[in-house]
């Protein structure tokens, strides 16, 4: 059956511009994530790090924002997620200062990691705040559709700008490019964007903040060493670490009575489906992000810039398949348009089995195929998991949301990328130089015309290794999509009414006075 339509507040003007101003930070958190891809030579030139401080210079922001979406999707629950949000804003463009005139590694490195603090408070924030300004279904589903396309394009947009920065300046103008936005959301925040929080007062349980952090980012850091480097003891030690600490914070959630995560929020089965089918999609996004990066610039030779370039043509459709999936949405039964998500996807996948190894357009209409369908399930179980959570835990189910996408990702990293280095190690000669038999650009640095011409071909290969399995992967998610969410009955709101107070329905039609969201 169709969606039946909402019969909340509409949002008006103000709420599609405060909107808008939201998209600011979610950008370029976003375009961290790859913004270094052109800047890393000269930072090298500069600052002289060693080998590890570079892995950790590129490293440390993901980590660290991985680590802290659940403190600070919790913390903004209580505080308030505006204040939240124009704390993190303020540590964003400050870091972004910090990073852009480091003198050394070290510099750039605690840099790094106060922009990951920044950027954990962003996030969730962001989320959370269209999750209490949008009441009603199908604006909320129209506005989530646009940021997760931002949040898309934003990775694919921070290699382009750092390497059009580059061209005309130094190194550090890749972060000074944040400060200017940072500044326009601290002045149009407090203007446009209301203030909301939950109505729990109880003391902010700290021994969960280690607790959280100790359980993502060995996870997240053992994952990521595993897709670049294959697998090894203590790379797996660090995930069984991170898996031993997440169960005490589990344990502690379910006991403490000031938890961290409310067990409130899984009492609907919409959530915990919403934040699976995120992960599987996510998983999915990032391997295939990881070979179609690589070919275009080890096997089809392209300069850092130029594969930077082609790599944006799939975000055109990537942008508009979210807010066109979401309109899908409004007429059409949601599990059918997220089902269909997957199997398009999946095709995308199908695709990239078809690549050779001179392939462009076939590999950057996979690429699109692949993104339009994965970003059409994110936007769409995104919404549907804030909706089934409390409104005064928006902050909360935000961080949780974001938190399974960066496992997923990080997952898919692994995983696919293990599964496509075993099919090129399988796929070289035993005789093969060892460089060459580890990775493609170990076969093109030893210059031999035939030897690179067979990594290729080997690279090709373990490319469509990962294509099988994460169109798979993708095809379990088309099975288990009806059944997790056909089950549930989607709400004629957003929570049940005992659970929204009547002051954040005025705030929401356009009232300029600051409100609180009161849970149950």
């Amino acid at each position: 059956m169709p969606n039946q339509p909402s019969t909340t507040a509409l949002a008006g003007r103000k709420q599609w511009t405060a909107f808008v101003v939201l998209l600011l930070p979610l950008l370029l958190v976003s375009m961290d994530v790859s913004i270094l891809f052109f800047a890393i030579p000269a930072i090298t030139r500069e600052l002289d790090p060693t080998s590890t401080q570079q892995l950790w210079i590129f490293d440390i922001y993901a980590l660290t924002l991985a680590g802290l979406l659940i403190t600070m999707g919790s913390l903004g629950d209580r505080i308030g997620r505006r204040k939240l949000l124009l704390f993190g804003a303020a540590a964003f463009g400050v870091a972004s200062v910090g990073a852009a005139y480091a003198q050394s590694a070290e510099m750039l490195i605690a840099a790094r990691a106060v922009l990951g603090i920044g950027g954990a408070t962003l996030m969730p924030s962001t989320m959370a705040l269209i999750r209490n300004m949008f009441t009603d279904e199908k604006q909320r589903t129209k506005a989530i559709g646009i940021w997760s396309g931002a949040m898309a394009g934003g990775i694919a947009l921070g290699s382009v700008m750092s390497g059009i920065m580059l061209e005309h300046f130094w190194w550090g103008s890749v972060f000074l490019i944040n400060v200017p936005a940072m500044l326009l959301l601290l002045v149009l925040a407090p203007v446009l964007v209301p203030e909301f929080k939950g109505a729990e007062r109880g003391r902010f349980d700290l021994l969960s903040v280690p607790l959280s952090m100790g359980s993502v980012l060995p996870v997240i850091y053992g994952l990521k060493e595993i897709a670049a480097y294959g697998f090894s003891l203590p790379r797996m030690l660090w995930i069984a670490a991170g898996a031993v600490v997440g169960w005490l914070f589990v344990r502690r959630q379910r006991r403490t009575t000031h938890a961290m995560i409310s067990r409130e929020l899984f009492r609907g089965r919409g959530f915990g489906a919403g934040i699976t089918l995120n992960a599987l999609a996510a998983f999915a996004m990032m391997g295939s992000a990881y070979f179609t990066t690589q070919y275009l610039q080890s096997v089809l030779g392209m300069s850092t810039m130029r594969a930077a370039l082609w790599s944006m043509a799939p975000s055109i459709a990537v942008g508009i398949a979210a807010p066109t999936a979401s309109a899908i949405a409004q007429k059409v039964e949601r599990a059918y348009v997220v089902t269909a998500g997957f199997l398009i996807a999946a095709g995308g996948f199908a695709l990239l089995f078809c690549v050779g190894t001179d392939a462009l357009w076939l590999l950057l209409a996979g690429a699109a195929v692949s993104s339009c369908g994965i970003v059409t399930v994110m936007a769409l179980v995104a919404d549907m998991a804030l909706s089934s959570a409390p409104v005064a835990k928006a902050g909360s189910a935000a961080s949780l949301l974001e938190t399974g996408q960066e496992f997923g990702g990080a997952l898919g990293m692994a995983i696919l990328g293990s599964i496509g280095t075993a099919v090129y190690r399988a796929n070289m000669p035993a005789a093969a130089p060892a460089q060459s038999r580890e990775t493609l650009a170990g076969a093109t640095a030893t210059g031999d015309p035939g030897l690179v011409h067979m990594a290729r071909e080997a690279f090709v290969s373990g490319m469509h290794g990962a294509a099988v399995g994460g169109a798979v992967l993708l095809l379990l998610g088309a099975a288990l999509a009806p059944a997790l969410l056909r089950a549930r009955r989607r709400p004629a709101g957003d929570v049940p009414p005992a659970r929204v107070e009547l002051s954040e329905v005025a705030v929401a039609a356009g009232a300029d006075r600051t409100d609180h969201t009161r849970a149950e």
